[in-house]
């Protein structure tokens, strides 16, 4: 949580939603996937030494904030689909964050 808010902070992002009214694990999975999302539209293009380690730097983050996000929203829909809230929110996203960037 406290680096998701510092990367909004440095992103100049707002949070627009508050998800503490969500069931937990919906907070905490659109926590993760916004991390996600984040990562993958990072530009990441050139061959000097800092564009290849930012390069690796960000493959490493979608590595390690997207494993997994397809199948776990694909279960928390099935979970909460008595949960309007829940569901609105979850229906956001599709199921393509573990597929190619860009």
């Amino acid at each position: 949580m406290k680096l998701f808010l510092i990367l909004l902070a440095f992103s100049g992002a707002v949070v627009a939603e508050d998800n503490s009214a969500l069931p937990p694990e919906v907070a905490s999975y659109i926590e993760e996937r916004e991390l996600c999302e984040h990562f993958r539209q990072e530009p990441f293009e050139g061959n000097a030494p800092e564009q290849i380690k930012r390069r690796e730097f960000l493959q490493e983050s979608i590595e390690l904030h997207c494993a997994g996000t397809d199948r776990r929203l694909a279960a928390l829909k099935k979970r909460y689909i008595g949960n309007r809230a829940a569901l609105s929110r979850l229906e956001q996203y599709e199921i393509v964050s573990e597929g190619p960037c860009q």
